[in-house]
């Protein structure tokens, strides 16, 4: 079955810069879109980031932009998300997530990022 397994959170000051990763398994993963997502505290999700199947095109909400960076290794069947220049705002639960938008999205458990000094 599908799986999404996200690591890399945990608590930065601002500033600061954290690599999530997203190990997946249970489908192809070479040939699937794929995004990060997040949820703040008392929010609904919010879509990040996204990257095609082959890395090649690549999009960003306007709160990220030229601070995160998405990336992925189809050999490895890893996704990532760099970020930088971190923001209070910018807390929140990461989720990595096949077929954002569709009826059979799928996301991982999550990976908390929290921002503050």
């Amino acid at each position: 079955q599908v799986q999404l397994v996200e690591s890399g959170g945990g608590l930065v000051q601002p500033g600061g810069s954290l690599r999530l990763s997203c190990a997946a398994s249970g489908f192809t993963f070479s040939t699937t879109d794929m995004s990060w997502v997040r949820q703040a505290p008392g929010k609904g999700l919010e879509r990040v980031s996204e990257v095609n199947y082959a890395g090649r095109a690549t999009d960003y909400a306007d709160s990220v932009k030229g601070r995160f960076t998405i990336s992925r290794d189809n050999a490895k069947n890893m996704l990532y998300l760099q970020m930088n220049s971190l923001k209070p705002e910018d807390t929140a639960l990461y989720y990595c997530a096949k077929d954002w938008g569709a009826a059979t999205v799928r996301l991982g458990q999550g990976t908390q990022v929290t921002v503050s000094s």
